[in-house]
């Protein structure tokens, strides 16, 4: 649900301030509401982030993951004034580090994040499985995981030819992931946020 009746341009969403405390990602020039989300969905953004942060140390990546902290520029339409704030961003930490001195937005001419996360909530199924699956993919993000907890599975997008081929996880599957080899969890733990 969009709040505001004039089109924003990228310029006018980063100044945007209402005081309310509310988050919004930008998409076509409107601000569109994030919903605070469920303890579950937080947590699973935490769990992940934390997760993807170890993985990366054990394979020896200078990468780090951030959970609702970073902005990436997205494509829409013929316009390009959307800015969609992912649940988990995996990412370079020099990249992570250039973001300090500006608004934590990755722009359309940064390389893009390594892989992003979206926790699937009610009022967020079609975003989530359509519209950010095409973004995403347009913007050459590597891989791309849904945590679906109202369906019980894992969906993890690899990009292959500029489009993202599915895979589905559920229960005591291991998630496969290709930018993190080595990342042993299942479904279950994901969703569960928990490694019992």
């Amino acid at each position: 649900m969009a709040v505001t009746t004039q089109k924003l341009t990228f310029a006018d969403y980063l100044a945007y301030a209402d005081g309310s405390g509310t988050r919004y990602e930008l998409v076509d020039g409107d601000l569109v509401p994030m919903g605070i989300g469920t303890g579950l969905h937080g947590a699973i953004a935490e769990f992940l982030t934390e997760q993807f942060k170890a993985a990366a140390q054990r394979l020896g990546q200078p990468w780090t993951a951030k959970d609702m902290r970073i902005g990436v520029r997205s494509p829409r339409g013929t316009r390009w004034d959307t800015s969609r704030i992912p649940d988990v961003v995996l990412l370079p930490t020099a990249q992570w580090e250039a973001l300090r001195a500006k608004e934590a937005v990755i722009e359309l001419t940064d390389p893009p994040p390594l892989l992003v996360v979206e926790v699937v909530s009610d009022s967020t199924v079609a975003t989530d499985y359509r519209t950010k699956h095409s973004e995403y993919s347009v913007l050459d993000i590597p891989e791309y995981w849904i945590v679906d907890p109202l369906q019980n599975q894992v969906t993890i997008g690899r990009l292959q030819s500029g489009r993202y081929d599915d895979e589905v996880f559920t229960g005591s599957q291991t998630v496969q992931c290709s930018v993190l080899p080595g990342l042993t969890l299942t479904a279950q733990q994901i969703l569960s946020a928990s490694l019992a």
